[in-house]
């Protein structure tokens, strides 16, 4: 079993980087392989909603997003953490997220999400709903913890001191663990949910 870490954050000691690595580490107390991929310093650059994804079945800009689809498709869940700056997730967490699942194609049902923030202070829970909707658009149950997964910081380093949001990142990588060993048990024995054809309806 095997989570997909992202670090949006472009700072070599991010506060986003230290709520991975709390993360990290029960993840891999729990049986779990993790893999942390840093994008936060990357050029990337946002969908053009052109279609070609379509067809090649990944991304025509072939970039991090492309090599990042390789490897959520081989894991079992996918945590993103971004730092909020204005408001929202950074604009680079946002490009790479709507390309990342806009033009991978693999099914991603019962895959478990989980997202966090980290801000000095305010913007946190709507960013939280951000990276939320990513999952619950691909059929990926979401995983929950003791409080929003928020931490705050704005130096370096400061969100050490933020004793209850580390232990909220803590208590969201033990539910993620249980959520993904019990989904693989389910599928052993049950399979995956019935699909349906998917219904589109425009509205003019």
């Amino acid at each position: 079993m095997k989570v997909l870490l992202i670090n949006g954050s472009p700072r070599a000691k991010s506060n986003t980087g230290l709520g991975l690595l709390q993360m990290q580490k029960i993840f891999e107390s729990e049986g779990i392989e993790t893999e942390v991929l840093n994008i936060g310093n990357k050029d990337i650059r946002g969908c053009i909603a052109c279609g070609r994804c379509g067809q090649a079945g990944k991304c025509v800009f072939d970039d991090l997003v492309n090599e990042a689809a390789e490897k959520f498709r081989e894991a079992d869940g996918l945590v993103v953490g971004s730092p909020v700056y204005y408001s929202a997730p950074n604009a680079t967490v946002q490009a790479f997220l709507q390309r990342l699942f806009y033009s991978s194609h693999f099914d991603k049902t019962m895959k478990v999400g989980a997202g966090f923030v980290c801000a000095r202070r305010g913007g946190t829970t709507a960013s939280f709903d951000v990276l939320n909707k990513y999952f619950t658009i691909s059929g990926m149950p979401v995983a929950s913890s003791q409080y929003w997964n928020n931490i705050h910081g704005g130096a370096a380093g400061q969100a050490e001191e933020d004793a209850e949001g580390m232990q909220t990142l803590r208590v969201l990588a033990r539910n993620m663990s249980f959520l993904i060993k019990s989904i693989a048990l389910g599928k052993k024995e049950f399979g995956l949910p019935e699909k349906e054809e998917h219904l589109w309806t425009n509205f003019i």
